[in-house]
């Protein structure tokens, strides 16, 4: 009794030496990979040290943190189309929508480290869809032409690969090769254009999840410059201009451009006769003078020296005899 009595405290003292094993959470799969349209199994195993009833919550991660199993059921758009077993969650008949990083959470009150999670990325699956294709119609010799070739639906992403007449076109290393392919982007181009890349051009999109697609086929035509065209073109652009620059001088020469414009008259003189323009006139009036005394409008108490006038665009033109 008395040994006992002595092994006791070391029983004691061995079971609270003993390591705590606290919840713990952990996954098979941190990362799963189906098809558009199929099922995913989010798996996610825990263990917790005293808690026989933890509570399991499954979020998805974006903007914002939104729940998808929480208080026992399945919330959003993953109601109706989820199942739980444990804590894996199984999500039916996927779409894009639902790709993305999930977290399952397991919280154990009772044991000493009360939280535990994991992560798993969804990554859908798409095959490859019927790529937009840009062919230009027509272009000239010696021209640069792109041909462009997407599929923005497919991941993962589409790699793509040209024909021309149905045969395939190889992407081209050589320094001197008219053309370069480039099979990320889908652009074919063409640094120097001839006319013997005429023909009938089409891209296949293909990626390892689906049957490659391909567009329908254009025809592109390569032409040669009009030289005749070009120069006539040349030649008339030139008329014009000379056209235009002769117009000019000859208004600029006859004072179309200048700010008093009018006629020229010639008036009787005493000995003759004179020419004056009605430039002069304004020229004269505009002169600014402060000994200047503008004439009298009454021609009647004109000085007599001035015996004949005449009235020509606004202006009384006097002679002195």
């Amino acid at each position: 009794m008395e040994k006992a009595s002595l092994f006791l405290p070391l029983v004691i003292l061995l079971i609270q030496c003993l390591p705590i094993v606290p919840v713990t959470v952990s996954t098979t799969t941190p990362k799963v990979e189906v098809h558009e349209n199929s099922d995913a199994v989010l798996s996610c195993d825990f263990r917790t040290e005293k808690e026989h009833n933890p509570r399991i919550e499954w979020k998805k991660k974006g903007t914002d943190v939104s729940f998808v199993y929480y208080e026992g059921h399945f919330r959003g758009a993953f109601e109706g189309r989820a199942r739980i077993k444990g804590a894996t969650v199984t999500l039916q008949r996927v779409t894009q929508k639902d790709a993305g990083e999930y977290r399952c959470e397991i919280t154990a009150p009772h044991d000493t480290i009360t939280l535990g999670e994991t992560n798993i990325t969804l990554e859908v699956l798409v095959p490859p869809h019927t790529p937009s294709c840009e062919i230009p119609s027509s272009a000239l010799t010696g021209s640069v032409v792109q041909l462009r070739c997407r599929d923005q639906q497919s991941i993962p992403p589409a790699t793509y690969s040209w024909y021309k007449d149905d045969k395939p076109l190889t992407p081209s290393r050589m320094a001197n090769a008219t053309y370069h392919l480039n099979p990320i982007t889908g652009i074919l181009e063409f640094k120097t254009v001839a006319r013997g890349d005429t023909g009938q051009y089409s891209c296949l999109a293909s990626n390892k999840v689906g049957p490659p697609k391909m567009c329908e086929a254009k025809h592109m035509k390569i032409e040669d410059v009009n030289m005749s065209g070009v120069v006539a073109a040349v030649v008339v652009i030139c008329l014009v201009i000379a056209i235009c620059g002769f117009g000019g001088y000859y208004a600029h020469r006859n004072g179309y451009f200048s700010r008093h414009r009018g006629r020229s008259f010639w008036i009787p003189q005493c000995h003759g006769v004179a020419h004056i323009s009605s430039q002069d006139l304004h020229r004269t009036k505009d002169k600014t003078n402060a000994n200047y005394n503008p004439p009298p409008q009454d021609v009647s108490v004109l000085p007599q020296i001035f015996s004949v006038g005449v009235f020509m665009d606004g202006y009384y033109i006097h002679r002195k005899c």
